[in-house]
């Protein structure tokens, strides 16, 4: 029996059709059902780690900083060993000959990396990357055990609300970054000036072909989530030795100048760390880096230098900092959340789209439909809602594959 041209081809767009359906349905990101397996998994302390029904497995490879402490560290912070030699998980793809790699750096204050897993597990598994998390100086498994234990925590957090009594969201979780950045706002720059020279050596380790995971690499992209987003635009607008020149940056709940950020949070520090640290870089740190030695002249002159001095207010080296975005126009991309109380969208817009006549932006405002805060974008909710949880990470995540891929 001959068959019609046409019935033909109904029936060849209707494979078509439900083979795209089938393949999009095999790869739907289960976001909670994902997290709540990688929590039970992962574990900082084993070499490798096997993921149940996935050919993706996590190392943590071992890294050494080898920046010179003494030229710009707080004395107290020379003797955290676990700041200099500490571990970071790789998430190798299935595709272990794969040339490209995704730098995942997190947010401000985190003690742990079970928040990012489902995020590494879905960028390695969509894009065929090797996912890096690195730690931020001073945070992850950078920071002493003890910084995340309410027990340890109780006597310095007793201690900071009877001497400072109007103090607001001092807690358990916050206290140690408080105590710290109260006692010396400049441990904000000196932690994120070293761990720019620690991805630093990380790029070339990677670009080299030296590192003990990842083949050599030909692309490293970055994903980026707050405070991390700060760091990684600063990265990207500095560019050194320019071993992000062909990089993308993908930027979740980040992108703007500091000065439009408000960190006061349970989860992150309270109210006096907050004015502390607003006070010193919007009053005293163009003050504190006219003191004269190489290290306070690297941060004048220095391109990473001048690009986190330009990204502290919109009205400081705006020149500067508006080329240095507009020549990276077509490698960023940021997503803000209309909730977000801690970066809110309006700062990143004012930060990132300063080109009101481009038809598109690199800054886009999203909302999510379900209780959400910039430290908890993606609640682990039961049913119905973690269906809303899990649309809206497929939302955020395809759209960042899509753009590091």
């Amino acid at each position: 029996m001959a068959i019609h041209p046409a019935h033909l081809f109904v029936a060849l767009t209707h494979g078509i059709f439900l083979c795209a359906k089938y393949k999009d349905f095999s790869n739907k990101m289960e976001y909670t059902k994902k997290y709540n397996e990688l929590k039970s998994v992962f574990n900082p302390e084993i070499k490798e780690i096997k993921i149940p029904g996935s050919d993706i497995r996590v190392v943590n490879s071992e890294f050494r900083s080898n920046i010179v402490k003494n030229i710009f560290f707080n004395k107290n912070d020379v003797s955290i060993t676990e700041n200099t030699s500490f571990s970071y998980p790789v998430f190798v793809p299935v595709n272990k000959q794969s040339k490209k790699v995704i730098l995942l750096l997190h947010g401000l204050n985190e003690r742990s990396w079970i928040k990012y897993l489902v995020w590494a597990y879905y960028l390695s598994l969509s894009t065929e990357s090797y996912v890096i998390l690195f730690p931020i100086s001073f945070h992850i498994n950078r920071s002493p055990v003890l910084w995340k234990d309410p027990r340890a925590m109780l006597p310095f957090l007793q201690e900071r609300k009877t001497t400072y009594s109007e103090i607001d969201m001092s807690s358990f979780a916050n206290i140690a970054l408080s105590n710290r950045l109260t006692e010396d706002p400049m441990r904000f720059f000196n932690s994120g000036y070293q761990t720019v020279c620690d991805i630093e050596k990380l790029m070339i380790r990677l670009k080299k072909g030296e590192h003990d995971v990842v083949p050599g690499c030909s692309e490293v992209n970055i994903f980026a989530y707050s405070i991390g987003a700060f760091l990684a635009q600063i990265i990207m607008m500095g560019n050194p030795k320019n071993l992000f020149s062909e990089s993308r940056l993908f930027m979740f709940c980040g992108g703007s100048v500091f000065s439009n950020m408000h960190g006061t949070s349970k989860l992150i520090m309270d109210s006096l760390a907050y004015d502390k640290l607003y006070s010193f870089y919007m009053n005293n740190f163009e003050k504190e880096i006219m003191r004269k030695n190489s290290w306070i002249d690297y941060i004048r002159s220095s391109q990473i230098g001048m690009a986190f001095r330009s990204m502290i207010d919109l009205g400081r080296f705006k020149t500067i900092r508006e080329n240095m975005l507009q020549r990276l126009k077509e490698q960023i991309r940021s997503v803000a959340l209309t909730k977000d109380a801690v970066i809110p969208a309006r700062g990143i817009v004012e930060t990132m789209n300063f080109r009101t006549n481009k038809m598109s932006y690199p800054a886009e405002v999203w909302d999510f439909p379900y209780p959400y805060s910039h430290e908890n974008p993606f609640p682990v909710f039961n049913i119905p809602l973690s269906r809303e949880v899990d649309r809206s990470f497929e939302r955020l995540f395809t759209e960042a594959i899509s753009f590091l891929a």
